[in-house]
């Protein structure tokens, strides 16, 4: 298929995010020692290994048919043995696991964003189900860290929401 400029431009400028990602992800990989994470790190790199054949595929002239971005459930993953050591390194597991998670973000966000801009039906619906894969990558980093007790959100007083509230309903009004 021949796709517009602007598709194959953002494609060839997300390629190398992806590369580099990849290579990052695995050097976490061996690093991390919680087989949950393990599990959760393992299956964003198949994802996103995935997602470059995708985009491969479809930067491939000679490529004509429907290219489809694999459903999560299609990757099966590796599937470590409890064996970790909880003791072990928890700051670098802890550090590991923001980052990436905040890695899934981006690529959910560049994903999604991208595929406001494309043009072929094809590559923006591709780019719109990467997005939603990565971002439900996201959601699985940000439940380990809740699991773990790494994450703290503050709440604001059910005044402060009232006040909110008040300030804005106007809106419907108008």
């Amino acid at each position: 298929m021949r796709l517009p400029a602007v598709d194959l431009g953002l494609m060839a400028e997300h390629l190398p995010t992806h590369e580099g990602i990849l290579n990052k992800l695995k050097h976490y990989l061996a690093k991390v020692t919680n087989a949950d994470l393990k599990d959760i790190i393992s299956l964003q790199i198949s994802v996103m290994r995935a997602h470059v054949k995708v985009m491969l595929l479809l930067i491939n002239p000679y490529q004509n048919g429907y290219v489809a971005v694999p459903p999560l459930e299609a990757y099966s993953g590796n599937h470590y043995f409890k064996e970790e050591a909880w003791g072990q390194n928890p700051l670098k597991n802890k550090s590991i696991t923001l980052e990436a998670r905040a890695t899934a973000k981006c690529m959910a966000n560049d994903n999604f964003i991208s595929a406001l801009m494309m043009k072929n039906p094809n590559v923006k619906h591709a780019h719109i189900e990467m997005a939603l894969q990565q971002a439900f990558l996201q959601e699985r980093y940000s439940q380990f860290i809740q699991r773990m007790g790494w994450e703290f959100v503050p709440h604001v007083s059910v005044q402060d929401q009232i006040n909110t509230y008040q300030h804005f309903q106007h809106i419907l009004n108008n």
